[in-house]
């Protein structure tokens, strides 16, 4: 497989004699792609009807002709005044019923008929004159979908929609009184046109009502991007993508992926850790300049799973992209430090190394105005190199350097469902209870363990290949899932929360998890606050969670009282709460063991990731780190043939 850099850039910013010099050091620098276009609606259309096209049809060329592969953006996450002035109704609602005004981006609703009218008129435009041009190498359609907390959307539109699907989905409303026991607190409705939003109830709405909600506004979300990318399909042959976010779990990725050719994701790893973690002081402290040794790669699986949902290939062997990788500061997190020296390199050969066929950093100069004015680049405002400019060119000199290689089966298995994350945060009946968390606790568990991971949908059918995997808080178990696991050569982990909930966020009767062949079911299940723990026998604890088991079954791990942590019979096991990191280690461990997978705990920093050829290690940790033979320096990276 081949790997490039890429680049961010906005012609429209900069004087057009500027665009040839800045072409020209891309270029010398080792870039291949450059992305552009994805917020200049108000360029290329600046009143209705009224197309501006000579200006990137220049800014193209120039960039074509320093060798350099355009990805064109549809510019539909940033709608131009005169747009929402011919659609005020277009604007999306927030859960406190205020209107998301027009004067940064993402100002749309998903639902609005006429804003995707509008979309689907510019994106023609641009397809009809651009789809067929030897200099545009791939399409991004629209910009981090979600981003702000817009993917859910209580406008008019929405409403109108949503009892529109609801009527397709439960056919009467009976029945859809029936599947929400809408009989609880006297809910019932008598037509469709009387269900609301669930917003601004006086205490919580029905948690069916809510991820009905959910199910609908992910599906929205696939569909505005479905009719894009028909129409992109129209008139060009080169691949299309989008560039999803971090720890955005508002709609189903995977959904989204089915009409696309490549995932790609923005990665910010500072501007992460103080933002979307959630990490405790310590560990903010300790990778401050470095980010988190483990969320970065848990995205780069995840997406490269993504990027197979279009059913061409295996989960692990998915096409995906960095779209925008950070190169210094960032200006939107709640502390903007500069990272560590070497850490550009390291994020972008990590990403290669979980078989990113690009990585393009975010931005090429930093802008002088606007909201983004404290968003570090490649450039500095005044065009002087920034730091990351020279790491950016090292990287490229390497993967001129270094032979193609490609992504392999790993041996474990982490089973990833958009829809468990949106039942816990409808009812996490724990304060900090989250799905996102759940899972990359468990990544990092695996990660320090030395291992390499794939990641899965839960639509998996065959875990060939997987000698353990996992699927914590996976809140509905589909009937698949179990045949195809009891088939895996190796163990299978569920829970906790495993079969919670039917589909309708009902508790299922017989009772919760109700695994065929496991004799156990939940008789109570408690949530604990923060520096409460329940110790193991092994060492470690539950902390969050933990589930009072009941039936026959093999005790596997226990906690100190002897009550069971980890349930067992045959190839199937059960953990009853959520591990502290001692813990999830140990239990780990032990399974590893029993699988016959090698593992070894790393030191503190130290990750290693495996391709079909190379055995990469990255060090995390601001100081020099020494680990099986190989002495690396902060930031430092190192590769060598398996």
């Amino acid at each position: 497989m081949k790997r490039s850099l890429g680049v961010c850039y906005y012609p429209e910013h900069w004087p057009e004699e500027a665009w040839a010099a800045d072409a020209a050091l891309m270029a010398e620098t080792g870039l291949t792609w450059v992305r552009i276009g994805e917020f200049a609606w108000s360029r290329i259309e600046p009143a209705e009807g009224r197309y501006c096209f000579d200006w990137l049809d220049r800014a193209i060329e120039t960039l074509g002709r320093a060798g350099l592969q355009v990805v064109l953006g549809t510019p539909t996450a940033t709608p131009p005044r005169w747009v929402a002035g011919k659609h005020p109704d277009m604007l999306a609602i927030d859960a406190e019923g205020r209107p998301r005004k027009f004067g940064s981006r993402r100002h749309y609703c998903f639902s609005h008929e006429g804003y995707i009218g509008e979309c689907g008129k510019v994106v023609t435009q641009l397809a009809k004159r651009y789809g067929r041009n030897p200099h545009v190498h791939a399409w991004q359609i629209d910009n981090e979908y979600g981003c702000h907390a817009t993917t859910l959307s209580y406008s008019d539109s929405a409403r109108a929609a949503f009892r529109n699907w609801l009527s397709k989905r439960y056919r009467s409303i009976e029945e859809l009184n029936s599947a929400w026991g809408n009989v609880f607190w006297s809910m019932d409705y008598a037509s469709f046109d009387e269900v609301d939003l669930p917003n601004l109830t006086v205490t919580e709405p029905n948690p069916s009502h809510a991820m009905a909600f959910r199910r609908f506004s992910s599906e929205q979300v696939a569909r505005f991007n479905q009719a894009q990318a028909r129409i992109l399909r129209r008139h060009t042959d080169a691949p299309l993508m989008h560039n999803y976010m971090g720890r955005e779990i508002d709609f189903d990725h995977f959904e989204v992926g089915r009409d696309l050719d490549i995932a790609s994701w923005d990665s910010y790893p500072l501007g992460f850790l103080s933002d979307r973690l959630d990490a405790p002081e310590e560990r903010i402290r300790k990778y401050l300049r470095q980010g988190d040794p483990d969320c970065q790669a848990f995205h780069h699986d995840l997406y490269r799973a993504v990027g197979a949902a279009n059913g061409n290939g295996a989960p692990h062997e998915g096409r995906w992209w960095v779209m925008e990788q950070q190169p210094g500061p960032v200006n939107w997190a709640p502390w903007n430090p500069a990272p560590l020296p070497g850490m550009a390199r390291l994020w972008a050969w990590e990403a290669f190394a979980h078989g990113a066929e690009a990585v393009c950093y975010f931005r090429w100069r930093q802008a002088p105005f606007a909201q983004e004015q404290q968003h570090a680049g490649l450039l500095r405002p005044d065009g002087v190199p920034a730091p990351a400019l020279a790491e950016a060119a090292q990287v490229a000199r390497e993967i001129a350097g270094m032979p193609e290689t490609s992504p392999c089966q790993a041996e474990v298995a982490l089973i990833f469902d958009y829809a468990a994350a949106w039942a816990w945060d409808i009812q996490p009946q724990g304060a900090d209870f989250t799905y996102f968390h759940l899972m990359l606790d468990t990544y990092r568990g695996l990660r320090k363990l030395g291992l390499s991971v794939d990641i899965l949908p839960v639509n998996t059918t065959s875990f060939a290949g997987y000698r353990l995997a996992l699927a914590p808080g996976l809140t509905t178990i589909p009937e698949h899932l179990m045949p195809a696991l009891a088939k895996m050569d190796g163990i299978a982990v569920l829970g906790p929360r495993a079969n919670a909930k039917t589909n309708e966020m009902s508790t299922p009767v017989p009772l919760p998890p109700n695994i065929p062949g496991l004799d156990l079911i939940v008789a109570c299940a408690e949530s604990l606050p923060p520096g409460e723990a329940m110790p193991l026998s092994m060492g470690g604890a539950c902390i969050r969670w933990f589930e009072h088991l009941e039936g026959k079954f093999e005790t596997f791990a226990a906690l100190a009282d002897g009550r069971a942590a980890v349930a067992r019979h045959g190839n199937i096991a059960y953990t009853a709460g959520w591990l502290n990191p001692e813990g999830m280690r140990g239990i780990l461990a032990d399974l590893c063991s029993e699988c016959g997978i090698e593992h070894r705990l790393l030191p503190d920093g130290i990750r290693i990731r495996d391709t079909a050829m190379h055995r990469f290690t990255f060090n995390y940790s601001a100081q020099e780190s020494s680990f099986d033979g190989i002495t690396l320096p902060p930031a430092g990276v190192h590769w060598q043939l398996r």
